[in-house]
């Protein structure tokens, strides 16, 4: 067991944890439009569940609207009522050859509200990294404890754990902030 190991697992580990947050994010909808609000919808195509992505091209024109261009036009009515069954919010209009999502203008309590819910979001990203770290702490106590690293090295170790799970902490609660900027943006 060496320091580069430890730093560089714990750091992919927190990297994973940080580009999940980042996508769970791009979903909080923000009375921008965004393709990621749509990303995660899954529909039912012939009798297979497809991601919408497959079946159409999705382009964001303005600020305020989404459109999605399907590949087959007979899939329309069913890309609109998976928009629908996915966020009831949304109202996809068809028009035969394509659906437009316009996105409505949040409201200052409604986005209060996704700022409660963004704040419970980075609270439990922050918890995730925290508890890496102290898996990780506990497999360097148990090296130290076996006589495998001396415990110079286990104090230099955990130390080095803590900047990593420092810098990361910093990284999410900037991601956040950015976030909650553009929510609260008019």
């Amino acid at each position: 067991m060496n320091e580069t190991e430890i730093v560089n697992e714990i750091k992919k580990k927190m990297s994973q944890a940080i580009s999940s947050y980042k996508d769970e994010l791009s979903r909080i909808r923000t009375g921008r439009a965004s393709t990621g609000l749509i990303d995660s919808i899954n529909v039912e195509y012939y009798g297979s569940v497809s991601p919408l992505i497959r079946l159409a091209s999705i382009s964001v024109p303005d600020s305020k609207t989404i459109m999605i261009n399907p590949w087959d036009l007979s899939s329309l009515p069913a890309i609109e009522k998976a928009i629908q069954k996915y966020d009831s919010s949304l109202n996809p209009s068809n028009d035969g050859k394509s659906i437009s999502i316009i996105i409505p203008q949040l409201t200052q309590e409604r986005r209060k509200e996704i700022i409660k819910q963004l704040n419970k979001l980075a609270e439990s990203i922050k918890q995730e990294l925290r508890n890496y770290r102290r898996t990780f702490n506990e497999k360097i106590k148990a090296s130290e404890k076996s006589k495998e690293i001396s415990e110079d090295m286990s104090v230099r170790f955990q130390k080095k754990i803590q900047e990593v799970t420092d810098s990361f902490v910093k990284e999410a609660d900037e991601i956040t902030k950015h976030k909650e900027q553009e929510i609260m943006t008019v």
